[in-house]
């Protein structure tokens, strides 16, 4: 039997597992970071982006991000959002969210305790959406399991008819997860005004880098598409290796749709 059949049989469902990490010294990319998981004498390395691993095992993204590595992104998008609104003062029920990258739910239940009055999550996987209708049933009105860039017409007139005012992507931008086409297709799903409240990594979003989120978030900036209404700098969590990995949190308002021409 496998760890994840043994984690998750009815027979074993309070079974325990540890969380075993690299040896000090390995010199791994954030996007090349894993973990092994034991339960008893198995053993079975997870990389931290194989999302679909990770989300099977009940209660492992937790442990891992935010009891191990103490990720705080999400608690740290709630409160700029928070923030933003009370100065403008906007009541969180006005909000209408599309939570992209949704996971598990941990944002979409973040946008819930704040008072958002409709939260859709989206992601790419199936094993995503399981995992937030196992861990938090009822968080999101509706989750959709699809590719930003291909949305099927059912999956595009939901998402229309929601009358979308807000979008959320958290710590899940730059490494692919969320390519800048994917960004874009769910950025021009708001309405105009509307609010984009996201987390980047820093190096995302130097003068120094070259991807096509840095230059796309330059370009809207600049192209007055959007416009920052609040930004910081902030620990994300910390490494496989204990350092800390800087990201960006923005919260700007919509003015208007990213041209195609832009990701060409």
């Amino acid at each position: 039997m496998s760890i994840i059949e043994q984690i998750n049989s009815e027979t074993v469902t309070q079974v325990d597992f540890k969380i075993l990490f690299p040896e000090v010294g390995l010199d791994l990319g954030q996007d090349e970071e894993w973990c092994e998981i034991m339960v008893g004498t198995a053993r079975r390395r997870i990389r931290f982006h194989d999302y679909r691993d990770i989300y099977d095992i009940p209660g492992l993204y937790e442990r891992l991000f935010y009891d191990k590595l103490k990720c705080v992104s999400p608690r740290v998008i709630r409160t700029q959002l928070a923030q933003v609104l009370a100065e403008r003062e906007t009541e969180p029920a006005e909000l209408r969210v599309l939570d992209v990258g949704a996971g598990n739910g941990i944002v979409g239940e973040e946008l819930r305790e704040l008072g958002a009055g409709a939260v859709f999550g989206i992601d790419i996987i199936e094993e995503a959406a399981a995992a937030a209708h196992r861990d938090r049933p009822g968080v999101y009105d509706q989750y959709l399991v699809a590719d930003l860039t291909d949305l099927a017409p059912d999956q595009r007139d939901t998402l229309v008819e929601a009358d979308l005012n807000t979008l959320t992507t958290v710590a899940a931008l730059g490494f692919d997860d969320v390519p800048p086409q994917a960004f874009a297709a769910a950025y021009n799903l708001i309405s105009t005004p509307g609010l984009a409240a996201f987390t980047i990594k820093e190096d995302f979003v130097t003068a120094r880098d070259a991807s096509g989120f840095s230059e796309l978030i330059r370009r809207m900036f600049a192209g007055e598409v959007i416009c920052p209404l609040a930004r910081q700098r902030y620990r994300h969590r910390l490494s496989v290796q204990g350092e800390p990995l800087y990201y960006v949190a923005f919260v700007a308002e919509k003015f208007g749709d990213i041209p195609s021409d832009w990701l060409d």
